[in-house]
């Protein structure tokens, strides 16, 4: 199927890919970046889409090991599309992109497993792409949100996307992590990994559920069975890249349904000449909210 791409997105996975082959990402050079994509059908021969449909494309091997979403066309799978919901626009599509399934992914499988609405729910990483848009729908949901956040400049944005509180990442590690820890949290979607990851596990209630889909923080996880055999907590990783077409179907009916968030004011949309500068600041942990790439400009 061929896509011509109205618009794609920044993702932390595209500064990497963009930045050559000792990122790991991608393999062979030269290559066109962008795991997320959203456009209008051109050529298909796929019994599910029709030349004209706007479709969505996120993750899989796009961007990865297959030209992505940079480029002005893409040519993939059928069965890595969905069709673009009716209530949905295709910059609003791109305002979420993976971050924003991821976001809702990670919120679907904690509350779908078991959080108490009666504690905060804790976010970490809360200024980049998927944190910032996991505060936004937890808010909309209800939840009193605590945000964890390395930036100490960004306390408005926070707030002004839903954070009850804000929690400056030096001051939440300050204190060794504790194989148990108070219980305040109701539940956790952790964007990060590492070591705060740890610490968050230790703080969760009884029956309680974190969501983990980062690593920037680092990849290892230095925690007991404490939590786990003692609170009953449940640690649930996240891959909304690879997950089945149908499920992503599922979050895309959310986020264009009751899940839906306005994005706009969070979100910063560029042509491709300035993504150079984007991903530094990515690269550097420099991002607030999600960049969105018009094409056509």
């Amino acid at each position: 199927m061929i896509i011509d791409v109205e618009y794609s997105s920044l993702n932390y996975k595209d500064a990497l890919s963009a930045s050559g082959p000792k990122s790991g990402v991608t393999r062979n050079y030269p290559f066109v970046p962008g795991i997320d994509a959203v456009g209008k059908v051109s050529q298909s021969s796929s019994d599910r889409f029709n030349i004209g449909d706007e479709v969505i494309v996120t993750g899989y091997s796009m961007g990865m090991s297959v030209y992505g979403g940079f480029g002005a066309v893409i040519h993939v799978p059928a069965n890595w599309a969905a069709k673009l919901p009716a209530n949905l626009s295709a910059k609003e599509a791109m305002n979420y992109g993976t971050a924003g399934l991821t976001a809702a992914a990670s919120i679907k499988k904690i509350i779908d497993n078991g959080v108490d609405k009666d504690k905060p729910i804790l976010v970490s990483g809360a200024t980049g792409g998927v944190g910032s848009v996991a505060v936004n729908i937890l808010n909309k949901l209800g939840y009193k949100v605590h945000a964890i956040t390395g930036k100490n400049t960004e306390d408005q944005f926070l707030k002004s996307i839903g954070a009850d509180s804000i929690l400056l990442r030096s001051e939440f590690m300050e204190n060794p992590t504790r194989p148990l820890d108070k219980a305040i949290y109701g539940g956790a979607v952790d964007t990060v990994g590492g070591d705060i990851l740890a610490k968050i596990i230790s703080m969760i209630a009884p029956k309680c559920s974190v969501s983990a889909c980062g690593n920037v923080a680092g990849m290892e996880l230095n925690t007991t069975v404490f939590p786990f055999i003692l609170r009953g907590v449940s640690l649930l990783g996240i891959d909304s890249a690879e997950s089945a077409i149908e499920f992503k179907e599922s979050i895309w009916d959310l986020l264009s349904g009751k899940w839906k968030v306005d994005l706009e004011n969070s979100s910063k949309t560029i042509s491709l000449s300035d993504v150079g500068e984007e991903i530094k600041r990515i690269l550097n942990g420099e991002q607030v909210g999600r960049v969105v790439i018009k094409h056509g400009e």
